[in-house]
């Protein structure tokens, strides 16, 4: 299913809310669905934050395709280029407090999700999250 959304927080809930609607309707673990929303979520918060900078006017568009062997979660916007990949896992550290915010969200996606691929074609970020399921 292709969801063209708007760069608002409301329209990354609508796409949440329409990969938990396929994941119910599919019986999807609720620990396996919970995860994919989380990286749903945190993805388009960012491209909403960071490549569209809020502006509503602005499109992206989140792919969402669920089988019996996996879940593809493609995001694609019109923002400067940047590799989400490429952010080096953070380790915790009694000063995290004095560390600037961010670099967490990537981190619950790179748990949460199987593959983390990016790539940028025709002036779109592409980033396709790729979650292997149990068939049984």
């Amino acid at each position: 299913m292709k969801l063209e959304l708007h760069a608002t927080p409301e329209e990354v809930m609508r796409a949440v809310e329409t990969l938990q609607a396929m994941g119910e309707e599919r019986a999807l673990p609720m620990k396996t669905l919970f995860g994919l929303t989380l990286a749903l979520e945190e993805c388009a918060s960012n491209i909403v934050n960071h490549a569209l900078a809020h502006d509503a006017t602005c499109t992206f568009t989140v792919d969402l395709d669920l089988t019996d062997q996996q879940a593809v979660i493609e995001l694609r916007d019109t923002g400067p280029a940047h590799d989400p990949t490429q952010t080096p896992d953070r380790e915790p550290s009694p000063d995290d407090d004095d560390e600037p915010p961010g670099g967490w969200g990537i981190q619950l996606v790179r748990r949460y999700t199987d593959e983390m691929l990016y790539s940028r074609a025709a002036n779109e970020n592409i980033l396709r999250l790729t979650k292997r399921l149990d068939p049984t």
